[in-house]
């Protein structure tokens, strides 16, 4: 058990990664009803452990805890009252400040050593769910601002549900174009653009980083 815990307590980044993705898979279970009271709890749970992460980074925790504060407050309030679109729109705000500020921490994690560790690698992986995350809530904030943002091939007219807005900011941040989701009104249309931007550069600098600490590691 002791390994383990160290292994755990080593590896923040990876527990994250690992849990994010966990998430995704077990959301589409969690959609309706009371399901969306557990992955409120959920939700919560990555929340905490994305503060932990940032802990293990460069970045500034009282930043980290400053954000999830109110996070933490109005993800409970989206819980017992889903539909109403202030609080829907802020806690969606906030938790995209969060991630992003969350993915700058890992970010600078990486930029911040001259040497690749294990726990690093988990970082770039962790960082690009939770640059996805915190568009998917920004995602969310637009279509509560500006109805009608986002349609989709299946019921086009309804708002679109929190794995749909995920699925579309997986597929604009890999920019695989696979997603039916698709942003109609120019607002929605400047995020998304942002997003796939986030996604070349994160290519380009941050993996790119990554290869090249590796090929001085083999042959310093």
């Amino acid at each position: 058990m002791s390994v383990w815990v160290t292994r755990l307590r080593t590896h923040p980044s990876g527990v994250l990664l690992v849990v994010q993705i966990l998430g995704v898979l077990a959301y589409p279970y969690m959609e309706a009803g009371i399901g969306r009271a557990v992955f409120s709890v959920f939700g919560l749970g990555v929340l905490l452990l994305a503060v932990w992460a940032v802990r293990s980074t460069p970045a500034l925790t009282w930043v980290a805890v400053l954000l999830g504060v109110p996070v933490f407050v109005l993800t409970v309030l989206e819980g017992l009252e889903p539909e109403h679109s202030s609080v829907v729109m802020w806690s969606a705000l906030l938790h995209g400040a969060f991630y992003l500020y969350t993915a700058y921490g890992l970010i600078r994690y990486l930029f911040d050593d001259t040497w690749v560790t294990r726990d690093e690698i988990f970082a770039v992986g962790a960082a690009f769910t939770v640059v996805a995350w915190a568009f998917a809530y920004l995602y969310t904030a637009v279509q509560v601002i500006w109805p009608g943002s986002f349609v989709a091939y299946a019921d086009p007219e309804a708002p679109r549900t929190w794995m749909e807005l995920l699925f579309l900011s997986f597929t604009t941040l890999t920019s695989t174009g696979l997603s039916d989701v698709v942003p109609v009104l120019p607002h929605a249309r400047s995020v998304v653009m942002i997003e796939q931007v986030c996604g070349l550069m994160y290519v380009a600098l941050v993996v790119a980083r990554l290869v090249g600490l590796t090929i001085y590691r083999f042959r310093a």
